[in-house]
């Protein structure tokens, strides 16, 4: 075993290969492939009369951009040198894939909420991609470009110390480290902030299986229905239903043998196909209506497609061929704390699937809503996030020798950042242009 000297020396070492100052390039590949034509790669795959709903929210702004091009930019990365300090990475650490959601205890934590893109890799990609976001909603918010460079500093400043200071502590201790939602009222002085913030928690707390149960489903016939809203919302057929339902049996054998007693004291009522996110548009997902003690003891699962990372052309293969067993695996190492009811399974096609809870304490922070001062506080708790995260599974020691005492890497990644925004802007401008010229469908505010 390697000394925390030797481990520290490592990542000065790495500084050869990728410079800090370095970072800050960024520079197009000659070969670099089409934006619209990547997008289109991906929807070969998934359910084309949902890729119009995909193209029309990517095509709401640059930043709705960015969040469903993770594909685009793992290229762009993949182009650049880098430092060969492999974490797991979250593959898609933009600002609104951090978030709330609950602990086995039941307290309301903050941390990475998405991790379909999960995959072990250097760990600065993961860094860029948080940066170019804060950038990127900076300036869709109207914060000037000094703002700009303010709040996206901010969060690269908060990554890198935090991962030195965790580089001080022992093993236990990092592995313990998570973020308390109740403390985020702490990082803000203004009322008017504290008060957005418990709102915030107030909401998340609301967000519960039996919260959703008057929301999702109604009493049709005598028997409790997920509620009909096509496109994003339909029931799942006959062939779906009895798939889901074999698929069921599947996935709980990757649960341990507790929670595998606990789901068996719930009952298969009904399912349906939903569409989410942004990036995810397309991938194959239901939601499945489980009751427990009686009707109103209500259990939402969430089963999605597993697709390969976009990071997995890139990089050397991971640990996990099962694609539901890759985000299963990266959720537990990257989350300070888990879902209980987060396991995998391989569906019809022989398509890989991962299940978890679709509603347990889950909510955000609406980013769109900040102002200069709130977006910087908010980058700078994401950058704090994203290196815990990293602790866990990297070298944080040889990480933060690589990063050093100064502000180098900060400084650098900021500037990458605002030029990937300028590169994220012109990308947008290209979709909208193959939305008009008819070589894409587009359904725009679904």
């Amino acid at each position: 075993m390697p000394t925390p000297a030797e481990r520290a020396a490592r990542g000065k070492a790495a500084r050869k290969r990728a410079p800090r100052s370095g970072q800050a390039l960024w520079l197009p590949a000659v070969d670099r492939p089409d934006p619209v034509a990547v997008l289109e790669r991906q929807g070969r795959d998934r359910l084309p009369e949902l890729l119009p709903i995909r193209y029309g929210r990517m095509a709401a702004s640059p930043f709705a951009f960015l969040r469903g091009a993770a594909a685009v930019m793992a290229a762009d990365l993949a182009a650049q040198p880098h430092t060969g300090l492999t974490v797991q990475l979250c593959g898609d650490a933009h600002l609104l894939n951090f978030g709330l959601y609950a602990s086995p205890e039941r307290a309301l934590l903050f941390d990475l909420n998405d991790f379909d893109e999960t995959f072990p890799g250097p760990f600065e990609w993961d860094v860029k991609r948080l940066a170019a976001s804060v950038a990127v909603a900076a300036r869709e918010n109207g914060h000037s470009d000094p703002q700009a460079r303010t709040a996206t500093r901010a969060a690269v400043t908060a990554y890198r110390t935090a991962v030195r200071r965790l580089a001080g502590l022992g093993e236990l201790a990092v592995w313990y480290e998570r973020v308390d939602a109740d403390s985020l009222t702490t990082l803000v002085r203004s009322t008017r902030r504290r008060r957005r913030i418990e709102d915030s928690l107030s909401r998340a707390r609301r967000r519960t299986s039996l919260h959703a149960l008057g929301r999702l489903t109604e009493v049709t016939g005598g028997q409790r229905r997920i509620i009909e809203d096509p496109p994003l919302l339909e029931p799942a057929g006959a062939a779906d239903m009895a798939s889901l339902r074999k698929a069921f049996s599947d996935y709980r054998s990757t649960l341990a043998e507790e929670r595998r007693l606990l789901l068996d004291r719930y009952r298969f009522v009904d399912a349906a196909r939903k569409v989410v996110g942004v990036g995810s548009v397309g991938t194959r997902c239901f939601i499945v209506l489980l009751a427990g003690r009686d009707a109103d003891d209500p259990l939402f699962l969430q089963i999605k497609e597993a697709r390969a990372a976009v990071l997995a052309p890139y990089l050397p293969a991971g640990p996990h061929t099962h694609q539901g067993h890759r985000v299963v695996a990266g959720q537990r190492l990257l989350q300070a704390a888990g879902d209980i009811f987060l396991g995998w399974m391989t569906g019809p096609q022989g398509r890989a699937f991962y299940w978890r809870q679709l509603r347990d304490m889950k909510g955000s922070i609406e980013v769109a809503a900040m102002d200069p001062t709130g977006l910087r506080v908010y980058a700078a708790l994401c950058g704090t996030t994203l290196a815990r995260a990293h602790a866990r599974s990297g070298d944080r020691i040889a990480i933060a020798g690589y990063l050093g005492g100064g502000d180098t890497f900060d400084r650098a990644i900021t500037d990458f950042a605002l030029a990937y925004a300028d590169r994220t802007t012109a990308d947008h401008a290209l979709l909208e242009a193959a939305i008009t010229s008819g070589i894409l469908s587009a359904t725009p505010g679904v």
